[in-house]
């Protein structure tokens, strides 16, 4: 079976014990983040002010949400969609389908979440099931990733991915064997990706909001910001859902806890920190300085767009007029690097526009708290972590071509320092 798959990958994340460590690691950071989010000191690094028993965390309510907005999600993925895109060439040379309407099912979802409200749906009542949505969301995600590596048993080895077969069950399991599983044309893990994490992560947000409305009689301004933002995020990439066919998550990971706790648990219960922080500790805002926030999300929005927008449109038309007279080195693989441009500024421009976003995301609930950064501060170690897998596997795929472009340019993410 070993010969078939060919060599296997180098172990990541600290090999079967990192991988190990953050099986409980993950988990708890995203339990201690929601409790002292809504504690009175709201310490990063302190303890949480309690530990909740199982009568807290489990509710068969809360399952049954779960579960239903992974069924009306799993649902919208079904419907047509306005088009169907081919991802990256597979081992066997094959390559698979995708349907790109994620915006559509964030529009449904929208007007489905109006239209109950209109009818009585307390949504400002989800942020006190919080805790328990969340446990909900670990067990499944526990018992997910179990299923897709039983699934995994009985893929043939050109389905399986390259990092997650290395023989240690721990390692596989977190890691994920199997590239693109998939039941009939239904891939769970383009699924999973951006539909129900990044829709329900902004519906989150939606419900801190009118939770402050509630106890306060209007949202605040430092809430509507970070809504705002980050709707636009969730949005952008929705609109742009074709964009992920040729993301390292798709093309490279297998489909294991490491994807599915992140897509499933991770975004909607961490990346709503700010929403939750501001809920439970006001901060006030003026118009001056929520103006120079907007300009700095603003510009990170302009880098991240735009460099996205360039590689994308590049890799599906070099002739296109808006990229026909960028600078490129061609390499052995037949395909060319930009070289110029976006990115000839940096080797990844959409991760410095990200982290400026992750700023703009976080400088609404003011500076007297730490707790409101940790996305910035998780953020940068995962795009630096993530930029140092990109660069292992560039310089694999492109050999001199890649040297010759980091010679070029010799800057990652942040231009003259890193």
């Amino acid at each position: 079976m070993a010969s078939l798959q060919g060599p296997r990958a180098p172990l990541e994340f600290g090999g079967p014990l990192g991988a190990a460590a953050l099986l409980l690691l993950l988990p708890a950071t995203m339990f201690h983040l929601l409790l002292v989010a809504r504690s009175g000191p709201a310490r990063l690094l302190g303890p949480p002010p309690y530990l909740p028993g199982l009568e807290v965390l489990w509710s068969p309510r809360a399952l049954l949400l779960l579960l239903t907005w992974l069924g009306l999600q799993a649902a919208f993925y079904l419907l047509p969609a306005r088009k169907v895109a081919e991802g990256q060439e597979l081992k066997d040379k094959s390559r698979l389908c995708y349907p790109i309407n994620g915006f559509q099912a964030l529009v449904l979802t929208a007007l489905l979440v109006g239209l109950g409200v209109s009818v009585g749906l307390p949504l400002g009542a989800l942020p006190e099931m919080l805790l328990p949505l969340a446990f909900a969301a670990t067990i499944t995600t526990f018992i997910f990733s179990f299923l897709l590596y039983m699934k995994a048993q009985v893929a043939p080895a050109s389905a399986l991915a390259p990092g997650g077969n290395s023989g240690n069950l721990i390692y596989d399991f977190f890691l994920g064997r199997e590239l693109n599983p998939r039941i009939c044309s239904f891939d769970f893990k383009y699924f999973c990706e951006l539909r129900p994490g990044l829709i329900g992560w902004v519906f989150i947000n939606l419900a801190l909001l009118v939770q402050e409305a509630e106890q306060r009689g209007s949202p605040s301004l430092a809430m509507w910001l970070v809504n705002a933002f980050q709707l636009l995020y969730v949005g952008d990439a929705l609109w742009h859902e074709e964009a992920i066919l040729t993301t390292m998550d798709i093309t490279h990971d297998g489909f294991g806890f490491m994807l599915a706790f992140g897509d499933l648990a991770w975004v909607p219960f961490t990346y709503s920190l700010q929403a939750q922080f501001l809920l439970y500790h006001p901060q006030p805002l003026g118009l001056p300085m929520a103006a120079v926030i907007c300009l700095i999300n603003a510009i990170g929005y302009y880098i991240f767009r735009g460099a996205n927008s360039q590689k994308n449109t590049f890799r599906k038309n070099p002739s296109d007029p808006s990229v026909s007279g960028l600078e490129t080195i061609p390499t052995a693989t037949g395909r060319q690097l930009l070289v110029s441009g976006w990115w000839g500024v940096v080797r990844h421009p959409n991760y410095l526009g990200d982290l400026i976003m992750a700023l703009a995301w976080s400088l609404p609930c003011g500076v007297s708290h730490l707790l409101p950064y940790f996305y910035v501060l998780y953020f940068t170690a995962l795009l630096v972590h993530r930029e140092a897998r990109d660069e292992r596997q560039c310089l694999q795929k492109y050999g001199r071509a890649w040297h010759e472009y980091c010679r070029r340019v010799p800057y990652r993410i942040l231009p003259y320092i890193y």
